[in-house]
């Protein structure tokens, strides 16, 4: 899309802090790090979030996660990682072009991200658990 900023990094026409590129993404640092290391891997082939991504581009790009994800340990030293990709405004997603981002983590640091735990009702989770499977394919 020409006017998405994600398209323009991904595909190098806005300059970025790159640590990782192939034909499929780009994985720049993040220029308001939730911690330092912050990055977000930007899929080049625009794709407003996961539900629009088609399986082959999915192999390719999640491929790539661990293989950036231990890279950044090894250089922060972080002692665990956030690995993040928001689907839609409820979810928090603000710019709609799919990302993932990859927060290190450090003992006691500021970064905040958690949700209140809730439950089911009996027999709720397994009516929901075959409802999801029966739409998998």
């Amino acid at each position: 899309m020409s006017d998405c900023i994600f398209c323009k990094i991904a595909n190098g026409e806005i300059p970025s802090a790159t640590i990782f590129e192939n034909e499929d993404v780009r994985v720049i640092l993040d220029i308001a790090p939730a911690a330092k290391g912050h990055a977000i891997m930007l899929v080049k082939k625009h794709v407003a979030n996961i539900f629009e991504l088609d399986k082959e581009t999915a192999g390719k790009i999640f491929a790539v996660v661990p293989k950036v994800a231990a890279a950044i340990k090894e250089v922060t030293g972080c002692d665990g990682m956030n690995i993040l990709q928001n689907n839609g405004p409820a979810a928090g997603q603000t710019v709609f072009h799919l990302h993932i981002h990859f927060i290190p983590r450090f003992e006691n640091d500021t970064v905040n991200v958690k949700w209140a735990t809730g439950g089911y009702a009996d027999g709720e989770a397994a009516e929901l658990a075959k409802k999801i499977a029966d739409k998998i394919k």
